[in-house]
């Protein structure tokens, strides 16, 4: 393969992968959801520049295979003569099929033996890894059930080896395998609640989406497992108002667009409806649709100690210095994504397809009315980002209504069957901040007074695209949360058009209505 051939492979594949892992000798050396790359065919050489926070890397670039969901390049190091290998994966859990089946199967018995040490007089009656699509199980969770007499506890653990998304995603499993457990044990036990068991030093996300759910619902229970031990730590659920989290102030948009004027006109010159998006008071984001495609930035120059104005270029992960050589390119690269970037686009390009979530934030925050009659449209917030512990959130939509009540939008143009508990996230971490009146505080909703009531949580997806588990998970939420689902029109990429809404019938308890022991 010729350079330049590799280098459309290599741009291509990573277009639509971007949150794959590259691994490299055995391990994960960047995650593309934080690290950036750029990719030069120049002096007859493929070159791959990777980089983050932590690490810098460039390769040369030889050969390059797709297996499936992973590129394959053949790579050689800087000042070395034996090449090697990289990997993209797009499954962010690069095991082989049949280690994950190995760690999985080892893992069943360790739990077994770790619930009946303590639980003291109940019996594990069952422990599964099957796949069940009808019920949205898979073989990442281990389910099952313990009994105690004709009371019965619902189990689902996940093993150390399973990745952190996987282990975040286990509670949306528990509360259906609960609610499955409740119907098909109806008549002959009492499925009081639910235990969750998560690796070790892996459970604060959990243990806060638990707190959010409906005390009189079931009892929940959290723990963390030690394999190596065998030791299970309980997770205290009890202090709901304990979460660890941190806003970031406001943006004065018009401010950063006043500072980084030359390269609005300049991209405007070329796409006149580019949408300006202000990231901090010194990077500013460029957009087709939602598809950011460049950024204007302060950079420090060490020679001069100056800070200039500087563009940067590529869509996802990629990112080249905008140059005098590079210049066709920059120009190109907007005119393909307003080309192909519209309602009537092609719908197989990677373009039209990338980021769909970004797109349809990009239509409603332009038709914020159309969604909901309630909200202002004067001031609203897209991407604010909200940090907990060592994760960094980002909520999709930040809202106002008329009377000045908060609305969290969370936003899936793909069926997700996550999106509920999600949208807890970001409601939690909302609500938390109004209750400390930090939301004034940080500079947003200037000039308003905010109402003190709890904020709406508004689940907004494509009609066709609400996973049919959500009314399942809904209904076991908390009654604090004031959720409503918002199914649009497929058609969103045209217009904004409410289909159906779905609200909570309060004063309900997810059936069979229990009396929770302690």
């Amino acid at each position: 393969m010729t350079p330049d051939s590799l280098s459309r492979m290599l741009s291509d594949f990573l277009m639509t992968a971007r949150a794959a892992v590259v691994i490299e000798d055995g391990g994960i050396a960047f995650d593309l959801a934080d690290a950036k790359y750029s990719i030069s065919g120049e002096t007859h050489k493929c070159l791959i520049h990777l980089w983050s926070n932590d690490r810098n890397a460039v390769r040369r670039v030889l050969d390059a295979e797709v297996k499936g969901t992973t590129l394959r390049l053949q790579v050689q190091k800087m000042g070395q003569t034996r090449p090697t290998h990289l990997d993209f994966c797009r499954d962010r859990d690069h095991r082989s099929p049949a280690a994950r089946r190995s760690a999985r199967a080892a893992y069943e018995p360790r739990l077994r033996r770790a619930l009946e040490k303590y639980f003291h007089g109940w019996t594990v009656v069952r422990l599964t890894t099957s796949t069940d699509l009808e019920h949205s199980f898979g073989p990442a969770y281990l389910r099952g059930w313990m009994r105690q007499g004709q009371r019965a506890l619902a189990i689902v653990g996940v093993n150390n080896q399973e990745s952190q998304s996987t282990i975040d995603g286990a509670l949306t499993t528990g509360i259906l395998w609960l609610d499955a457990c409740r119907l098909a044990q109806q008549a002959r036990q009492s499925i009081e609640g639910l235990v969750m068991v998560v690796p070790d030093g892996t459970g604060t996300l959990t243990q806060q989406r638990m707190a959010q759910l409906h005390p009189a619902a079931a009892k929940w229970t959290l723990y963390e497992f030690d394999q190596s031990e065998n030791v299970m730590n309980q997770s205290d659920l009890s202090d709901r108002g304990n979460l660890a989290t941190r806003l970031v102030h406001s943006i004065d948009t018009a401010a950063s667009r006043i500072r980084f004027a030359q390269s609005v006109a300049r991209i405007r010159q070329i796409l006149p409806l580019a949408e300006v998006v202000a990231l901090s008071t010194a990077e500013i984001s460029f957009r087709c649709h939602g598809l950011e495609f460049a950024q204007a930035r302060m950079a420090h120059d060490p020679l001069t100690f100056q800070s200039n104005e500087e563009v940067i270029f590529g869509v996802g992960a990629e990112e080249r210095v905008l140059t005098v050589g590079n210049e066709p390119d920059f120009a190109d690269l907007i005119r393909l994504a307003a080309a192909v970037r519209h309602k009537n686009g092609p719908k197989n390009h990677p373009l039209w397809r990338k980021d769909p979530e970004r797109w349809l934030e990009s239509s409603i925050t332009a038709n914020l009315a159309a969604l909901d009659g309630r909200l202002r449209t004067e001031c609203v917030y897209s991407q604010v980002p909200a940090f907990a512990a060592a994760d960094r959130a980002m909520i999709d939509i930040l809202g106002e209504t008329q009377d000045g009540r908060l609305a969290v939008i969370e936003l899936k143009a793909d069926e997700d069957i996550h999106l509920p508990l999600q949208g807890v996230d970001y409601w939690s971490r909302v609500n938390w901040h109004q209750g400390r009146g930090e939301l004034s505080k940080f500079g947003y909703f200037p000039g308003r007074q905010l109402s003190s009531e709890k904020p709406l949580l508004m689940l907004v997806a494509p009609a066709l695209h609400v996973h049919p588990t959500t009314d399942t998970i809904l209904r076991y939420l908390s009654p604090e949360i004031d959720w409503e689902v918002i199914g649009i029109g497929e058609s969103w990429r045209e217009e904004i058009k409410v289909i159906f809404r779905k609200k909570p019938l309060r004063g309900k308890v997810p059936p069979p209505q229990l009396a929770i022991s302690a």
